[in-house]
């Protein structure tokens, strides 16, 4: 019986990876956006072993999400699976940063540092992570007009890379990336090929599975296979040079070992 936080998790492939893994037997710690939404989960709240709040486009309260799951104890395993996808203008969080990276990109390298370490890592990326090459120039896009889709493509290739460069780091932790693939959610709509249960089963079999092929690190997955990434996300030169990025952004550094 494993122990999984998933941020993201009221609804969509979160609540979807939730409530397989407590069909499982696990124990899972939920996170809501707000207390409103907290209040809405339903059943999978019920039997959850907690539910954390706290609004990532925020730091200060990213920084209270983390505290909360610290202390509720170790997590076996976190999937960071909250996101946001087209946003259609940078917007402002209350720290001045694009939405989207604050959400996509800054949060869960956040929590990663904040939170005691896990034994599993799991970032939700996406197949669009390799149109994202390129966004250490002006990663804030404090220069560059507004595109959101190259914006969502960069937040998911930093998804790639940060598993990576934990892989490299924490030697005794498996982290790995997940390409869900386009499914149907309230993000990817009704027509979108995927299925929700397929969506989620990779992620979710990384967290809590024995098997030899789940335990492994350092790798991109799509629908249990794995898959070879962008070529940045994939050099550990840029992956050193993004979480160096990262800690000035946030103020927090991430534990060498």
């Amino acid at each position: 019986m494993a122990l999984v936080f998933i941020t993201g998790s009221t609804d969509g492939l979160g609540r979807a990876a939730a409530e397989s893994l407590l069909g499982g037997g696990n124990r899972v710690v939920l996170h809501a956006r707000s207390a409103d939404r907290a209040a809405g989960i339903g059943d999978p709240g019920s039997r959850a072993t907690g539910v954390v709040v706290g609004d990532l486009r925020s730091a200060i309260e990213t920084r209270g999400i983390a505290d909360q799951v610290n202390a509720i104890g170790r997590m076996d395993a976190i999937i960071h699976n909250a996101g946001v996808y087209a946003q259609q203008s940078r917007g402002s969080t209350p720290e001045g940063h694009a939405g989207v990276l604050a959400i996509n990109t800054l949060a869960p390298y956040m929590l990663t540092a904040l939170i005691e370490r896990p034994r599993r890592l799991v970032y939700l990326s996406s197949g669009l992570h390799r149109g994202g090459e390129g966004s250490l120039a002006d990663l804030d896009w404090t220069k560059r007009t507004w595109d959101p889709a190259k914006a969502y493509a960069e937040s998911k290739l930093h998804a790639v890379a940060l598993a990576f460069a934990l892989a490299r780091r924490w030697p005794n932790v498996l982290s790995n990336a997940v390409d869900p693939g386009w499914v149907r959610t309230k993000m990817g709509g009704p027509s979108a090929p995927v299925d929700i249960e397929t969506g989620q089963r990779t992620q979710a079999w990384l967290a809590v599975s024995d098997d030899p092929a789940a335990r492994v690190s350092g790798r991109y997955w799509h629908h249990l296979q794995q898959e070879q990434p962008a070529r940045e996300a994939a050099d550990p030169e840029f992956q050193d040079q993004l979480i160096t990025r990262l800690g000035e952004m946030t103020g927090v550094a991430l534990p060498r070992d």
